[in-house]
């Protein structure tokens, strides 16, 4: 008589039921939608197999393909959506200049930007804080408190909003208004030179400023210049009518193409414009901006669809620049957007105080618990502040008042089910880790 119980099958089964899903996943968002080059996509997955962290990074779709199966106590209602950045993990905040060009500490990524249930950005994060914490060398236990001093800090931060406690526009995070290895970040950025990152990435001579030629940064064709410079014109228009200045401002002076940044987005085109500024300084003056490609944020093929959403930002370069400001208190002035050939780019300032805090500078158990809790706090800021500044018939309502009667009064079932989750998910991203990189050491994925 034939067993009908074999454990070697089971697991087997399981292996071959999950590795299915991951490659099918993978191979619908990289190659069929994102439309990766081979060479392009071996990058990526190189770039993934470093660490279980970068492969959560550049797998968003599998967190959504996931996650939103998963029926949430705590989701606000599918017709009162929080706009969410939509791929928050802890790579995702750093300092950068503002408005009104002070360093501040935020979120500083939306190319993922749609609406959506907030407990979206709340989890991913969360999972990301297990992962880090994991990879800094800290228990299981420490993980767990890492995630619920995030989930406490958002919620106690959301509520404040909703009891007109603060104004979420109006709060940032400045050196003065943090701690820890934040703080340490900002007060070494604020003794930074202006012209740190021209004197990085460009040479000047007999007074003219031109990019350097280096593995990063190769020139661009005359042709591929001039469309660019032809693109330019729509880029100018959608600047803050309050914020530009005169056309001659933003003059192109030197262009070339980015190479080797990112994960998520390797395969999107990425090129720094070093433009005018100021004249009254020569060279000194140039400012170097970035444009890159984007697409449809992943979250858009996942949660439920918003035909006004769309109505409103039908260009991706549009809906990225506008998740920007919408979350941001000080924007940055020269966020706009151009189309080239077809494909949707938005334009930002590269900044010489753009940096994350390293996670080699996590050493202790404070310096996790005082970042992950100023990072509570920024998220729940973005999420309240964004329906500020919009069409009130997009958001008529105040999502922080969403979220509040959606969590209600039990906050502690709020942060156990959350951190249940999050450490459950670490766990299935460990292990799709393990069926990835032996998907890839095994078989050409292109």
């Amino acid at each position: 008589m034939k067993s009908l119980y074999s454990p070697e099958r089971i697991k087997t089964t399981h292996h071959l039921l999950r590795t299915h899903t991951i490659t099918t996943v993978l191979n619908e968002f990289d190659q069929e939608i994102m439309k990766l080059s081979p060479d392009k996509r071996r990058e990526k997955y190189a770039k993934m197999t470093e660490s279980v962290f970068r492969f959560f990074r550049g797998s968003a779709y599998l967190f959504y393909f996931d996650v939103t199966r998963i029926p949430f106590t705590f989701h606000t209602p599918d017709d009162r959506p929080t706009w969410i950045q939509g791929d928050l993990h802890f790579e995702n905040f750093g300092a950068f200049l503002d408005e009104d060009r002070e360093i501040v500490y935020d979120v500083n990524d939306f190319d993922e930007g749609y609406l959506g249930s907030y407990l979206y950005d709340v989890l991913r994060m969360s999972v990301s804080i297990v992962l880090v914490a994991e990879l800094r060398g800290f228990d299981p236990e420490d993980c767990r408190e890492a995630v619920e001093t995030y989930l406490k800090s958002y919620y106690k931060q959301i509520r404040r909003f909703a009891e007109g406690k603060e104004d979420p526009t109006r709060i940032r995070y400045t050196e003065d208004e943090t701690t820890g290895v934040i703080r340490k970040l900002l007060k070494k950025l604020n003794k930074r030179s202006v012209t740190h990152l021209l004197d990085g990435v460009t040479d000047v001579a007999d007074n003219h400023r031109r990019f350097k030629s280096t593995s990063e940064l190769e020139s661009v064709g005359e042709d591929q210049r001039a469309l660019l410079t032809s693109a330019w014109t729509e880029y100018y228009s959608s600047l803050d009518a309050q914020l530009k200045k005169e056309e001659g401002f933003y003059g192109i002076k030197d262009v070339v193409v980015k190479h080797a940044s990112g994960t998520a987005s390797i395969g999107l085109d990425r090129y720094y414009m070093l433009i005018e500024g100021g004249r009254e300084h020569g060279a000194l003056d140039d400012l170097v901006l970035e444009a890159k490609e984007v697409r449809a944020p992943v979250p858009a093929y996942f949660l439920p669809h918003n035909d006004q959403f769309w109505t409103l930002f039908p260009h991706q370069g549009k809906r990225v620049i506008m998740t920007q400001r919408a979350m941001h208190h000080k924007a940055d002035p020269f966020l706009g957007h151009f189309t080239l050939g077809g494909d949707h780019y938005y334009v930002r300032e590269r900044s010489p105080y753009k940096k994350r805090v390293k996670l080699e500078a996590i050493e202790t158990m404070d310096d996790l618990t005082t970042m992950v809790k100023t990072m509570g706090q920024i998220t729940a800021k973005m999420h309240a502040r964004a329906d500020r500044d919009t069409e009130h018939t997009l958001m008529p309502y105040h999502s922080e008042e969403e979220i509040v009667r959606a969590i209600g009064k039990d906050d502690e079932a709020f942060v156990s089910q959350l951190s249940f989750a999050a450490l459950t998910y670490a766990k299935q991203v460990h292990s799709d880790y393990e069926i990835f990189c032996k998907w890839t050491a095994t078989s050409d994925p292109t």
